[in-house]
């Protein structure tokens, strides 16, 4: 039996579909883990740090322990399944044993209670589906299993209280410490091209259940770690989500809510890291999930995974390839990695750290305002309508992503394509590679009359 850890985790476990998953989005405060009536919808650990009242601490959910100890899985992904919650009970301070209250005790429950007692760890049972108070009673029932037991109702927000003061003060005791805030990264990509795999290599740990089955990780799976020490401590979340197919291949329901969390999970993060698989190269549904990032204005890495089985391919002749096809994104570097060898792993953390310290970047104003209008002279707007768009300030207003205000004659003059030259010219000054441009443009009659007399001294109003 391993000692019980001195971190705040408390881990969600028990046989399949007794709302283990309902309960946890409802402690969590929030719809994380996907909930459905389907046996076996969770696999990895679901993990989030939960406040409750002046409390804090990380809680795990976990798929339904199916399996009789020592019974052999019936396939990868179900051992896996069952490896996880392992892993969860092995870190966990405190466990919370989740039952049906309307099925009565049965042999898994057992089993269940069995494979807790020995891991040492104090257990509270979450008699769970207490809709009405007078099936409360039969809470009591559950305790001849060999743990105190609270009946719940997370459909009915029926008793988490006195669960959760019970977990709490089986607490170890929170240790104060400053942390800088993580750098929340999504990898996000077609089913099956390596993305668990990845997070895996970085963790140096099987984490997240790896497969050949396309579909295996259904949530969105965050997943914090560091990298260095004291001071130059770096914190990341890394985002796994479920692979992303076309729309007209999501036939179940649960796949539905994958798609939709991985979507999700694109317009929270940070930093993006869009994978592609090697051999195949970029497909239709990669240049969606490309443009999914696009319209959310997020940083982005492309990370080109399994380039140990493109034999042959030159890396320079590919990335002018992959460029053409992307080419929305041929401001977000490309590394060639593999999850399997290690190979550019590194390479890939230092990537997104590069984009990431981009997308947070302020432009000193006279150079930015410099580099424009020289551009503006090097290439003359074109005529709209007998008109020609006159530019006179810009003032960088945002970050994550870089928002530029600028104020013209007349913005309706604007074209898509002298747009991009415009973003190009200041990507060639000032780098801000990975990151999203959005070039505002207002009219000038938004500047202050005294500032509009200024000339190089014009700031914007407020």
């Amino acid at each position: 039996m391993k000692p019980i850890p001195s971190q705040r985790v408390v881990a969600i476990v028990g046989r399949p579909n007794v709302g283990k998953s309902a309960l946890f989005n409802r402690l969590a405060r929030r719809r994380i883990a996907i909930v459905h009536e389907e046996s076996g919808v969770t696999r990895d650990r679901v993990s989030h740090e939960v406040t409750w009242g002046d409390h804090r601490f990380e809680l795990i959910d976990t798929g339904g322990i199916a399996l009789q100890d020592g019974a052999a899985a019936l396939n990868s992904i179900e051992q896996g399944t069952r490896d996880q919650v392992d892993i969860a009970i092995g870190d966990a301070a405190v466990i919370i044993f989740v039952t049906d209250l309307t099925s009565g005790i049965v042999p898994m429950d057992e089993e269940v209670a069995r494979l807790l007692h020995a891991s040492g760890r104090p257990v509270f049972i979450a008699a769970n589906k207490a809709d009405r108070p007078d099936q409360d009673a039969h809470a009591v029932d559950y305790e001849a299993l060999g743990f105190k037991a609270f009946p719940v109702s997370a459909l009915h927000k029926r008793g988490a209280e006195a669960l959760i003061e019970a977990v709490i003060e089986a607490l170890p005791p929170a240790e104060p410490a400053a942390r800088l805030p993580a750098l929340k990264v999504a990898v996000v990509g077609r089913p099956n091209v390596g993305k668990s795999s990845y997070i895996n290599r970085l963790l140096g740990n099987e984490r997240l259940i790896v497969s050949d089955v396309a579909g295996t990780t259904r949530d969105s799976i965050e997943v914090p770690f560091s990298i260095g020490h004291g001071d130059a401590v770096r914190n990341y979340v890394m985002i796994d989500t479920a692979g992303m197919r076309k729309v007209g291949k999501v036939h179940q329901s649960v796949e539905r809510f994958s798609v939709f969390r991985a979507e999700k999970s694109i317009e929270r993060a940070d930093i993006v890291c869009l994978m592609i698989e090697a051999v195949q190269g970029p497909t239709v549904q990669d240049k969606k999930i490309a443009s999914k990032i696009l319209e959310s204005r997020k940083g982005c890495v492309i990370l080109v995974n399994k380039w140990d089985m493109a034999k042959g391919a030159d890396a320079e002749e590919y990335e002018k390839a992959l460029r053409r096809e992307l080419f929305f994104l041929d401001y977000a570097p490309i590394v060639f990695a593999s999850s399997t060898s290690g190979y550019n792993i590194r390479r890939s953390i230092e990537a997104i750290d590069h984009v990431a310290a981009q997308v947070s970047t302020m432009l000193p104003t006279g150079l930015l305002n410099r580099t424009l209008h020289d551009a503006f002279k090097r290439v003359q707007p074109p005529e709209v309508k007998g008109h020609r768009l006159k530019f006179y300030y810009c003032a960088q207003t945002g970050v994550q992503p870089l928002w530029f205000r600028m104020f013209v004659n007349d913005p309706r003059r604007i074209t898509d394509a002298y747009r991009i030259y415009l973003q190009k010219a200041m990507r060639r000054a000032f780098g801000l590679e990975g990151a999203p441009l959005v070039l505002d443009f207002r009219s000038s009659h938004s500047l202050r009359p005294e500032t509009h007399r200024r000339g190089t001294r014009r700031t914007p109003s407020r």
